[in-house]
């Protein structure tokens, strides 16, 4: 080989070699901006804590309504609420619980009075009404259905407190019966 053709092929090398280079840079700075970083939550859960808990809330509602149903006489509402309660309790205490090491903190409460005020706007009145009596028994809607109790909705204030601030929520779970 000549020192001519060794030059050339040399001087190709390097412009083959400086045209990869450019063609990487772009690629290095998209990897860089979409590389992980440790302060950036990965999901839309850990964006939106409140969702979070209406998620939990609701699918408790419906099992909780649904097995309370046919169990209680009118008479007994009281004790058909509680057993909603009872059956609620766990998952509540799940909410309040679950993200309290990222520093989400809920705070979950039945709310009696817009149970009643649900109660007085959702349930049929007048001569000929399907059903019976409806009332709030605490965060419980029950209403009489051919002598037994039915779980109609339950009502919560949902209070969630995370580094950004504090959102308050009132939700109206419907129950099975209450749709």
């Amino acid at each position: 080989m000549r020192s001519g053709e060794t030059e050339r092929r040399g001087q190709l090398v390097l412009v083959a070699a400086g045209v990869v280079a450019i063609a990487l840079v772009p690629m290095v700075a998209a990897y860089l901006q979409l590389g992980y970083h440790a302060d950036v939550d990965a999901s839309a859960e850990y964006r939106q804590p409140v969702s979070n808990a209406e998620r939990v809330l609701e699918r408790a509602v419906h099992n909780a309504t649904v097995s309370v149903r046919g169990d209680y006489d009118w008479s007994q509402r009281t004790l058909a609420a509680d057993g909603v309660n009872r059956t609620l309790d766990p998952y509540r205490t799940r909410v309040e619980q679950s993200r309290l090491d990222t520093g989400v903190v809920y705070e979950v409460t039945q709310n009696g009075s817009a149970a009643g005020r649900w109660a007085v706007q959702h349930c049929p009145s007048g001569p000929n009404r399907e059903f019976g009596d409806c009332e709030a028994v605490g965060g419980v809607v029950v209403q009489e259905r051919a002598g037994e109790t039915h779980a109609l909705a339950v009502v919560y204030d949902v209070r969630v407190t995370t580094e950004d601030g504090t959102t308050d929520v009132t939700f109206v779970f419907r129950g099975v019966g209450g749709r």
